[in-house]
C-alpha cells in the first residue's frame, strides 16, 4: 500500500508506517523475532520428557521415565534456589561393522525438564534414585512455620 496516494506523505506517522512496511518483507529482520536455536532445542527437549509430580504430606516426588539411561547420564540440579532441573543425554549406540539401521524410532539426544518448586520445598533435602529406567526425585517439605506468639507490653504510668 502506498500512503502517498492518500496525501499522507508529509506526516511523521507516514514515515514510520512506510519503514515498517518496507522492512516487513526483509529476510534479515525475521531473525530478530524468531526464537533462538537454543530456545527451540530446549523446548523440544522439555516436550519429549514426560514427568509425573506427586505431593505427599512430607514431600514432593518427581517421577520421570529414563529408559536405557545410566545414573551417570542424568543430572539433577537446583537453580536459582527454587527451580529443579533434570537433564541428561541419551547417546546413539555405536554401529557395529556390517549392521545398518532399517528403522530408528528410539529417541536420542539431550533432554531436560524444569520445575518451579513451592516455597515449602527443602532444597537441602533432595534425593534422586534411578531404578529400572525410572528416575524418582524426592524433595522433603520444610516444616510449617510456627505461629507467632502474641507479646504483651506492660503499660507504665507517666
Amino acid at each position: 500500500m502506498d500512503f502517498r496516494l492518500m496525501g499522507m506523505d508529509n506526516t511523521p506517522i507516514f514515515h514510520v508506517l512506510q519503514h515498517m512496511m518496507d522492512t516487513a518483507g526483509d529476510e534479515s529482520d525475521k531473525s530478530v523475532n524468531a526464537p533462538s536455536r537454543n530456545y527451540v532445542r530446549d523446548a523440544k527437549a522439555m516436550a519429549a520428557t514426560p514427568a509425573d509430580v506427586k505431593e505427599y504430606p512430607n514431600s514432593y516426588v518427581f517421577v520421570v521415565d529414563m529408559p536405557g539411561l545410566k545414573s551417570g547420564d542424568i543430572k539433577v540440579q537446583v537453580e536459582e534456589e527454587n527451580v529443579l532441573l533434570i537433564s541428561g543425554e541419551r547417546k546413539r549406540e555405536e554401529e557395529k561393522e556390517g549392521a545398518k539401521y532399517i528403522r530408528m524410532e528410539r529417541r536420542v539426544g539431550k533432554f531436560m525438564r524444569k520445575f518451579t518448586l513451592p516455597e515449602n520445598a527443602n532444597t537441602g533435602a533432595i534425593s534422586a534414585v534411578c531404578q529400572d529406567g525410572v528416575l524418582t526425585v524426592t524433595i522433603q517439605k520444610l516444616p510449617p512455620p510456627e505461629p507467632k506468639k502474641s507479646k504483651t507490653i506492660e503499660v507504665k504510668v507517666a
